[in-house]
């Protein structure tokens, strides 16, 4: 494990998941590897459980991790892999609520609904969004203000727990040159990826919840 994401979704994790492997630094695990392999969900809900975790068992094959479950666990992943360095990837606070509102917030909500208890791949993820839900916001997803100072005292947390020099904030707005030069790469010559954006994402659930 070379990067550890511990930023929270919806901060960009997606664009920062292909720059690293763009990069070489990949596969980056992400919650779309969760989604594509489900035996995975267990393992994480036992961890968000607090039963011990074999991380290199569940990275096995991964040279990074972004986004959600990864980034619920940073501190442990932290001393894990003591070499690995550390992207705490923001935004705008009010921008990252807006957008969690438009995308993943909706889809928890229906994920988690008990309705959907025993349908073919949504028990297990509706589970496992309920339970980051948990960790990462007391479960309080309908209190905006919670919710706010929850992403704001996860990322001072962070701030304040990994050593200065092993620890990059960062925007995707900024692109290429502060995350190469933070990870000692060469700046390529392609243009930033950025994915997953709001309007992608509505159009993926759609033809989830409709397939």
């Amino acid at each position: 494990m070379k990067v550890i994401g511990a930023g929270l979704g919806r901060t960009g994790t997606a664009s920062v998941k292909a720059a690293l492997e763009q990069l070489g630094l990949g596969p980056c695990y992400h919650m779309f590897e969760v989604t594509a392999r489900p035996e995975h969900g267990e393992q994480w809900l036992a961890a968000l459980a607090g039963d011990p975790v074999d991380w290199e068992r569940l990275f096995t094959g991964f040279g990074s991790t972004m986004d959600w479950p990864g980034c619920s666990f940073w501190p442990e992943l932290i001393k894990e892999y003591p070499d690995a360095k550390v992207v705490l990837t923001v935004r705008d606070p009010d921008g990252w609520y807006a957008s969690m509102a438009r995308t993943l917030l909706p889809v928890w909500r229906i994920a988690a609904d008990p309705a959907r208890a025993g349908v073919a791949g949504y028990e297990w993820y509706g589970r496992l969004v309920t339970a980051i839900a948990q960790h990462s916001f007391a479960g309080r997803t309908d209190d905006r203000d919670h919710m706010l100072a929850a992403f704001e005292a996860h990322n001072a947390a962070v701030r304040a727990g990994v050593p200065a020099d092993r620890l990059l904030v960062y925007a995707v707005g900024q692109g290429w040159e502060p995350l190469c030069g933070f990870l000692g790469v060469p700046v390529p010559d392609e243009p930033f990826p950025h994915l997953n954006d709001t309007a992608s994402f509505q159009s993926m659930v759609e033809r989830m919840l409709t397939a």
